[in-house]
C-alpha cells in the first residue's frame, strides 16, 4: 500500500510503499476512502508535539470501509463504512476512565500520533473506537466531522449556553461549530487574522453575525469565546472580549505560550479552560446531531500523494473549510 509518513525532516512527509497490515483481535483493517487534514497533523509533522517518530502515518479524520476484522470484534461487519477519530484507544482502568472521562485517560493512544493513521490506502483501528457514519454525507464531506466537528462540538458544550459566542480562528472546526451554534439560536462573532477578508466573508457565509480581525473589539460583549487558532496571545484578547462570568475555551491540542496579562482581564469570575480530546459519547451525540442541523462541510480535495501541499495550504491559511486527502 501507499502511505505518506513523517520524514526525518520536520515539516515534510515522505511517500513510501508498505505491506498492508493485519488486524489484531480487537482491530479492523480499513480501506481508507478519505482522510481529513487537521491542524493537529501540522503539529505532528512539524514535531511540535513530543514523541513523534519518523515513519509515523499521520491522519485522524478517517472515513473508510472495513476489509477485515480481528477475531474478537463485535458489532461491526465487513464492508461497513466507519469513521476513525483522534482518540484511538484508552486503558479503561485508570481513575479517569472509571469516572467516565476517557478523554483524560492516563494511557491513551491517538490515531495518527501514537498509532498510525489515515494518510495511507489502508489503516488499522481499534474496533471499539470506530463510529458508524450518517448516510447523508459523502466520504470527503464526512471526514472533517471526525475531529474538526467532534472537538468543535465538545468546545461548544464547554463554552456553556450563552447567546453571544466569539470564535477565534475560522477554519475547519469553526465552520462546523458556527452552523451548530446558529442552529441553536446563538449569535456568532468571528475573529480572523487581521486583514483576512476572505476568511471573514467565509465566516459570514457560515452564519456569523459579525466578522473582523483578532485585533478588533466585537460589537457586543461575548458570553463565551472559543479559540481554535494555536496562538497564545489570543487568550488575553478573548478574556478582554468576554463579559463578567464568561468562559474562554482553548480548543486545540497545542498552543504557543500565553503571554502575561493583567489580572483585571480574568477578574469578574471569568474562566479559561482547555478541551482535551473527546469521548466516544461525544461522537455518538455529535454524529446524531449533525444531519439534523444539517451541518455542511466545505472541503478541498487533494490526492493522497499531494499531502504536503494540503499541509502547506493549511499552514499558510489559504483554505476555506477543510482539506481532505483522497487515496
Amino acid at each position: 500500500m501507499l502511505a505518506m509518513t513523517v520524514s526525518e525532516t520536520p515539516g515534510r512527509l515522505e511517500q513510501v510503499e508498505r505491506d498492508i497490515p493485519s488486524p489484531g483481535a480487537q482491530e479492523v483493517l480499513i480501506r481508507v476512502r478519505a482522510c481529513g487534514v487537521c491542524r493537529t497533523d501540522l503539529h505532528v509533522v512539524d514535531r511540535e508535539l513530543p514523541g513523534v517518530r519518523p515513519g509515523l502515518v499521520p491522519g485522524h479524520e478517517i472515513v473508510g470501509t472495513i476489509e477485515r476484522m480481528g477475531a474478537d470484534v463485535s458489532g461491526l461487519s465487513v464492508g461497513e463504512r466507519v469513521g476513525v477519530p483522534w482518540l484511538g484507544e484508552t486503558c479503561g482502568s485508570c481513575p479517569y476512565c472509571r469516572m467516565g472521562a476517557e478523554n483524560l485517560c492516563d494511557a491513551p493512544e491517538f490515531t495518527g500520533y501514537t498509532r498510525n493513521g489515515g494518510y495511507a490506502e489502508y489503516t488499522l483501528a481499534d474496533s471499539r473506537y470506530c463510529f458508524p457514519l450518517p448516510d447523508s454525507y459523502g466520504d470527503a464531506e464526512a471526514a472533517p466531522l471526525l475531529c474538526a466537528g467532534l472537538i468543535g462540538y465538545r468546545s461548544l458544550r464547554m463554552a456553556g449556553d450563552g447567546n453571544t459566542l466569539g470564535i477565534y480562528g475560522f477554519g475547519a472546526a469553526a465552520h462546523i461549530v458556527a452552523q451548530i451554534a446558529t442552529f441553536e439560536g446563538r449569535r456568532i462573532f468571528a475573529f480572523t487574522r487581521p486583514g483576512d477578508t476572505a476568511a471573514q466573508e467565509f465566516a459570514r457565509r457560515m452564519g456569523a453575525t459579525w466578522a473582523g480581525g483578532s485585533d478588533e473589539a466585537p460589537p457586543a460583549p461575548l458570553d463565551a469565546a472559543i479559540i481554535f487558532a494555536a496562538a497564545g496571545e489570543l487568550v488575553p484578547a478573548a478574556l478582554g472580549a468576554v463579559r463578567k462570568g464568561g468562559t474562554v475555551v482553548c480548543g486545540g491540542i497545542h498552543m504557543s505560550d500565553i503571554p502575561a496579562f493583567p489580572y483585571r482581564l480574568l477578574w469578574g469570575e471569568r474562566c479559561v479552560r482547555s478541551v482535551a480530546n473527546l469521548t466516544r459519547q461525544d461522537g455518538v451525540d455529535f454524529l446524531a446531531l449533525a444531519p439534523k442541523v444539517p451541518v455542511r462541510t466545505e472541503v478541498t480535495e487533494f490526492p493522497l500523494v499531494r499531502a504536503n501541499e494540503a499541509l502547506s495550504a493549511l499552514r499558510e491559511g489559504t483554505l476555506s473549510g477543510a482539506a481532505v486527502l483522497i487515496p
